[in-house]
């Protein structure tokens, strides 16, 4: 009896040719499973799946996570206003997080003997999948055909040509991956540290010429409203807004960062309703949160991404910041206004019943109600104590030398 295995498939060249190498070369009975995390409509999966049946797999599943990807992940980036080294929105990382737990949950439910990967060893998905897979399925084996064989692509093509496979084999001038989170583009400018992506290798392309106003509600840290049209799950709020925003051109940007295997790189991204999401997201909490509480969170929040990003998901640690990160929006709820235009934007204000920038109190720089002028003069001289005694302390040391 064959061994079964469970496939992460996409459809691609690489995916491709391990459902025909797994199949055919090693015997497996190959059970393929894609995970939308918002990247494909219903008539890509379809394709995907046919693909996947006329490679020869004996099962193809289909997952549905965009709202699993949400309310696990993406949430808690929002709160978080996780950007990685201040700039990308973990578009694809997060991502695959959610699709390997997914594929590790499926091989354990069918029972499978082996779980496989596409990935090459040159990027930083293959150690998302295999420490996943480790971690939540440690009985199952890895095998991952092109890192193993370190394979070329002209290889693989050459390859499936042989065995009648049909496909496009064309290599796009551009890798794109498309999410919910966002969209990473990657070239030949991108290989280099020097060189910006040109209009062309932009998926959405900039057709907003004008401005336009825009009201984002959030409750208790989530997106619920896009100019007062309400949805039933952030997610399709964030996909109503980046049809809004996308147009303009806004939310794009090359990120530079630092590899789980130790090298650094240079990817394309775009993702307007994200970056708009989090900048206001950020500027509410400016107004609704303590200083120490922004304080704190941005500490958290930056170990938080850097950690997801390197396939961290599964450390308890995760748990118990998420566990904070949803305490400290209690009081996230207002309106926050933004205002289009094409390749930028502005946070115009906001409003909020939590907003502690309240007048009642007193006017930055105009008028204080809330205490005496004797009362700073007292306040200053105690709040400066300590550093006072330091000073008075290490000047008479001095002198007595």
């Amino acid at each position: 009896m064959a061994k079964k295995v469970v496939l992460g498939f996409s459809g691609g060249l690489d995916t491709s040719f391990c459902v025909k190498y797994l199949t055919e070369e090693k015997g497996y009975e190959v059970h393929s499973i894609i995970v939308n995390t918002g990247g494909f409509s219903e008539e890509e999966l379809k394709k995907i799946e046919a693909h996947a049946k006329n490679l020869g797999v004996k099962s193809h599943k289909t997952v549905d996570a965009v709202k699993n990807y949400y309310d696990s992940i993406i949430r808690y980036l929002v709160y978080g206003n996780v950007l990685k080294n201040n700039t990308y929105p973990l578009s694809v990382s997060a991502e695959r997080l959610s699709q390997a737990l997914h594929i590790a949950g499926y091989a354990r439910e069918i029972q499978a003997d082996a779980i496989a990967h596409g990935s090459t060893g040159a990027g930083n998905d293959q150690v998302r999948f295999d420490m996943v897979f480790h971690i939540m399925a440690p009985e199952l084996e890895i095998i991952t055909p092109i890192r193993d064989m370190n394979l070329s692509r002209a290889s693989e093509v050459e390859y499936l040509k042989g065995k009648g496979v049909d496909m496009n084999f064309e290599k796009s001038v551009y890798s794109i991956n498309k999410g919910l989170w966002g969209t990473s583009v990657g070239g030949k400018e991108t290989l280099s540290s020097n060189g910006y992506l040109p209009d062309e290798a932009w998926p959405t392309q900039v057709t907003q010429t004008g401005t336009e106003s825009v009201k984002l509600t959030f409750e208790q840290g989530e997106l619920k409203k896009v100019n007062d049209q309400a949805f039933d799950h952030p997610t399709e709020a964030i996909q109503h807004l980046q049809q809004i925003a996308g147009p303009y051109g806004i939310g794009r940007d090359i990120h530079v960062g630092d590899t789980i295997i130790g090298i650094k790189g240079r990817v394309g991204f775009e993702a307007a309703a994200p970056i708009l999401i989090i900048k206001a997201h950020h500027a509410l909490e400016k107004h609704v949160l303590s200083k120490w509480q922004l304080q704190w969170k941005d500490q958290i929040s930056q170990f938080y991404g850097t950690w997801l990003h390197e396939g961290q998901i599964l450390d308890p640690v995760m748990r118990d910041i998420e566990a904070y990160l949803l305490s400290s929006q209690r009081n996230v709820t207002g309106d926050v206004f933004l205002q289009l235009h094409p390749y930028r934007y502005q946070v115009l204000g906001i409003e909020s019943p939590y907003d502690l920038m309240n007048n009642a109190f007193g006017s930055y720089g105009e008028a204080n109600r809330s205490f005496t002028g004797d009362d700073v003069k007292g306040f200053t001289r105690i709040f400066g104590n300590q550093t006072s005694i330091y000073h008075i302390i290490k000047e008479n040391a001095h002198e007595g030398k």
